[in-house]
């Protein structure tokens, strides 16, 4: 679902290396941008060669992509973190699986810190990108390409193995023309009579190294009030509010659907980009909600959002299954029906 979205989004530079559970995708970019006249696949040495792939790649012009799960992401850190100085569009998917270190191929939500606070060295961000269907893995693919570009950024597409191996029916939408893409002014394409292009991330300079790293936060202060995106579900009369994403929010939907049985008043807040974190929307609802409860698939690292975006606001409590185990919708319902009654929610 996201090779074919990449491919229709105009993506014809994939290098990668092999690693389960999300073989599947550059499978079929391997067999893809084979037919294509002007695409290209790498099936790269290691996991940092095909981070450096990407960069020249986009340095050239190239809509690129790289994917892995969990440890090999940790191994392109480096190569992000060059992305994001040198301010190159790149698309990087992150099928995450149980860990720490390799961990097993469970489906898991353990890289929810390293994909939302950068991940690599120095100052930056990532656009964390959270799909919680098969549609939507195609949906937010095509906008992660668009707002690469726009913005001049690496982008991250997080889902679980779960979402890497399952089946959905899909509407794609129809493959863009490339000739139709704004230009862009930063390629290395040959000076053909311009000046010079030079893309670096060293600055020995310190003062010219402080000036990026500030443009690079006035950058992140405009993706945060332009793409900051979120899904609510059955809030407008809820005394507790339930914050997921991903596979963890569809679990929690179905467990919603049997606590409001119970006539229990309590829905679902799922961001959808995960960086920039959706605060606003969680300040307004807690004019209403005093209670909220963070659902992961991991020992509990969105809190620290939560509760940043609160100060304080709102009690915030917690339920996780870290390392692979995939909760179902009664054992949320469970938990969500003690916290209920614990924290008095019931209608008097």
């Amino acid at each position: 679902m996201i090779a074919e979205a990449a491919v229709r989004a105009g993506c014809r530079f994939y290098a990668g290396y092999p690693i389960t559970p999300q073989n599947e995708l550059p499978e079929y970019m391997s067999a893809t941008m084979d037919r294509l006249e002007d695409g290209t696949f790498i099936q790269a040495e290691s996991e940092l060669a095909a981070i450096n792939m990407i960069i020249g790649a986009s340095m050239a012009g190239a809509r690129a992509m790289t994917s892995s799960s969990s440890p090999g992401i940790s191994l392109k850190q480096e190569g992000i973190s060059f992305l994001a100085a040198q301010e190159l569009p790149s698309v990087i998917v992150n099928t995450m699986r149980g860990g720490p270190g390799l961990g097993n191929i469970a489906p898991s939500q353990g890289d929810y810190f390293q994909a939302t606070r950068g991940g690599g060295h120095g100052d930056y961000r990532t656009i964390v990108l959270a799909p919680a269907s098969g549609q939507e893995l195609a949906d937010l693919t095509r906008k992660a390409f668009e707002y690469a570009d726009r913005y001049q950024t690496p982008v991250i597409i997080m889902c679980d193995g779960m979402m890497g191996q399952m089946m959905e029916p899909v509407v794609f939408p129809d493959p863009i023309d490339l000739r139709e893409l704004p230009p862009k002014p930063w390629i290395l394409d040959g000076a053909k009579g311009r000046p010079s292009r030079i893309i670096l991330s060293l600055l020995l300079d310190i003062s010219k190294e402080e000036e990026l790293n500030w443009k690079l936060v006035r950058k992140y202060e405009n993706i945060t009030k332009e793409i900051t995106s979120a899904e609510t579900y059955l809030t407008e009369d809820a005394r507790m509010v339930v914050i997921a994403y991903g596979t963890a929010a569809r679990i929690t939907k179905g467990a919603i659907k049997k606590v409001r049985e119970m006539g229990l008043k309590v829905g679902l807040l799922r961001p959808v980009t995960l960086w920039p974190f959706p605060k606003r929307v969680l300040v307004e609802m807690s004019r209403f909600v005093k209670d909220f409860l963070v659902f992961e698939m991991n020992t509990g690292q969105m809190v620290e959002d939560v509760k940043l975006s609160l100060e304080g606001r709102s009690n915030v409590h917690f339920y996780g299954r870290p390392g692979g185990i995939i909760s179902t919708p009664d054992e949320i319902a469970r938990e969500i029906t003690s916290l209920y009654y614990h924290q008095n929610l019931e209608e008097n």
